[in-house]
């Protein structure tokens, strides 16, 4: 019984992940959601800004704090360790719903691409973003990523075992090619409002610091292969051609 509630709860925490992430195009995208970047709720400018960096500053800490292992060795005194990754993400989810929910509009244009093929080229760009972010979760591993695999081993009674380094794909021109999905996806936009520009620099300001801690762990846990992976592979942009020395193992990334 105590495995069959394990995979339900992993099951149940990967769909309400999926409802989320959903959501969050339809939401910086404004398309088929009731509430987006730019159509929330109404507010003055002096309290919808504070209210929104606070929302944005919520779900970075939220992602940081519990990604680290320290973090997660003192959650696991308290959540099961084969829970834990599904926990992670049912949490992530509930913040996302958070800033979905008590988002403020800050109408104001900053910018307006009218001409059809430069709103095509953006809306292109905007879509690429995502399949960029989604794509490059299935190159390390997604059922990792989100709690299945751990809830997997568990149901089979097999310990947890971590995944290992590998950097195959879009992870040979950057070393964080889900975070470039997600710059390229909140940026991308053929109107952009002051709350869509509040809301892409926030991000963006946690998407830069968030990859330096995760690096820093990285190369606590990894050592020199990734101190080597780091000097052949760009950040964020494909500036550097990796040589096979470089892209023969590949970084596994949460």
């Amino acid at each position: 019984m105590k495995r069959y509630l394990i995979v339900g709860y992993g099951a149940a925490a990967y769909l309400l992940f999926l409802a989320a992430f959903l959501y969050l195009v339809g939401f910086v995208g404004n398309i088929a959601v009731p509430r987006s970047v730019d159509h929330g709720l109404g507010a003055p400018i002096g309290l919808a800004l504070p209210i929104n960096v606070v929302l944005v500053a919520v779900f970075g800490v939220q992602h940081s704090v519990m990604a680290r292992p320290a973090f997660k060795r003192w959650w696991t005194r308290f959540v099961p360790a084969s829970i834990e990754r599904s926990t992670y993400v049912v949490l992530a989810s509930a913040v996302l719903v958070l800033l979905y929910w008590q988002w403020r509009t800050m109408p104001a244009i900053i910018w307006d691409v009218r001409q059809p093929a430069g709103r095509l080229a953006v809306w292109a760009l905007f879509w690429l973003g995502w399949a960029i972010a989604l794509a490059s979760t299935f190159m390390v591993s997604h059922f990792d990523l989100f709690g299945l695999r751990q809830v997997y081993l568990a149901w089979r009674g097999k310990p947890y075992t971590h995944i290992g380094f590998h950097a195959q794909l879009l992870y040979r021109l950057v070393r964080h090619p889900l975070m470039l999905g997600f710059l390229i996806a909140f940026w991308a936009a053929p109107t952009m409002t002051a709350g869509h520009l509040l809301f892409s620099v926030a991000m963006t300001g946690y998407i830069l610091i968030a990859v330096q801690l995760e690096e820093r762990d990285l190369v606590a846990a990894l050592g020199d292969q990734y101190r080597d992976y780091r000097r052949g592979v760009s950040m964020l942009m494909p500036l550097k051609l990796p040589s096979r020395r470089n892209t023969a193992g590949t970084a596994g990334q949460h």
